[in-house]
């Protein structure tokens, strides 16, 4: 009897076995869907807030003359004269450096702030002329200036133009006997403007670079230490080429 159940038992077995031999394979698992791309969105740059940088160039005056009558002076060649001060200098250039402050606002593509700046000049210039001869210094000017900008996203294109403020210092001897007559430093004011362009390279610092002309057209009378009394009027027309950067404050 066992041996009954036993082959009976073997025999379902190898049926089975026989059965699944006949059945078609599984199908294969479905392919799974690719992952859904999502694109990295860039936020566009804000020119909005303030800033504080510095920057450097070069300065070249193309149009620098001064005209200077001196009366009261020890000197008899001066006096001989009505005006024996005439002098004349044709261009005055040097490198220039300093800082800026200022801050702008943002409406879409449109772009306004206030700047206001601070140089040192290395310009100079030699003056000479039949009784005086000596040296006009630039030593520093200032400017405060509006801009008005495009903003293409992280490039920002701009205008700009305002007040300007210079430092002038005449050194002036007589020319037959060489002797000095002194010099006289006065803070003029003018107005300047300009254009530039400016990129942020970075998400609070910007680079750029700008042009700035300058009109200054003063008159003074100023005592000199080697007697006498100079008149001078002093026209100056100066152009700063620059590059600058700027730390914007988040």
């Amino acid at each position: 009897m066992k041996r009954l159940l036993f082959a009976g038992a073997l025999a379902f077995v190898a049926a089975g076995q026989a059965l699944a031999a006949d059945l078609p394979p599984p199908a294969p698992p479905p392919p799974r869907a690719p992952a859904a791309y999502v694109p990295t969105i860039v936020p566009v740059y804000n020119w909005t807030g303030f800033y504080i940088g510095g920057n450097a160039g070069y300065a070249f005056a193309s149009n620098l003359s001064t005209t200077g009558c001196i009366t009261g002076t020890s000197f008899p060649l001066l006096n001989s004269a009505a005006c024996p001060g005439t002098i004349a200098a044709s261009s005055a250039s040097g490198f220039a450096g300093g800082g800026q402050i200022g801050g702008n606002v943002q409406w879409n593509a449109l772009v306004l702030g206030l700047e206001g700046d601070w140089q040192w000049s290395g310009q100079r210039s030699t003056v000479s002329g039949p009784d005086l001869s000596g040296t006009v210094k630039l030593p520093w000017f200032a400017t405060a200036r509006a801009r008005v900008g495009v903003a293409a996203d992280r490039v920002l294109f701009y205008a700009t133009g305002g007040a300007a403020w210079m430092d002038v210092n005449t050194t002036l001897n007589e020319t037959a006997q060489g002797a000095a007559l002194g010099n006289t430093s006065n803070t003029q004011i003018g107005w300047t403007a300009g254009a530039g362009v400016e990129w942020a390279f970075a998400q609070n610092w910007t680079a750029r670079v700008e042009y700035l002309f300058m009109d200054f057209t003063p008159s003074s009378t100023v005592a000199l230490t080697g007697g006498g009394t100079l008149t001078q009027s002093l026209t100056i027309k100066d152009n700063l080429v620059r590059g600058g950067i700027n730390f914007k404050f988040p």
